[in-house]
């Protein structure tokens, strides 16, 4: 059971990696200390699916932590 909970945790792992490298450049915390205009960009399509699938995946990661450190 742990040993599958660890390969568990190395596969959300190696998904947060991946999906946090394929984010958008320019948003998020980077623009807030002088990069970036004035405009105002909504997520659509693909990029609003990675954003919550990311969100997911880090939920996942953490409850898996936590059952790891229970066991």
């Amino acid at each position: 059971m742990q040993t599958a909970l660890l390969i568990l945790q190395i596969v959300f792992s190696i998904g947060i990696i991946i999906a946090v490298l394929l984010q958008p450049e320019g948003t998020g915390l980077g623009s807030t200390w002088g990069g970036g205009g004035g405009t105002y960009h909504t997520k659509r399509g693909v990029e609003k699916v990675l954003f919550y699938g990311t969100i997911v995946i880090i939920v996942l990661f953490t409850i898996n932590s936590l059952v790891l450190l229970i066991i």
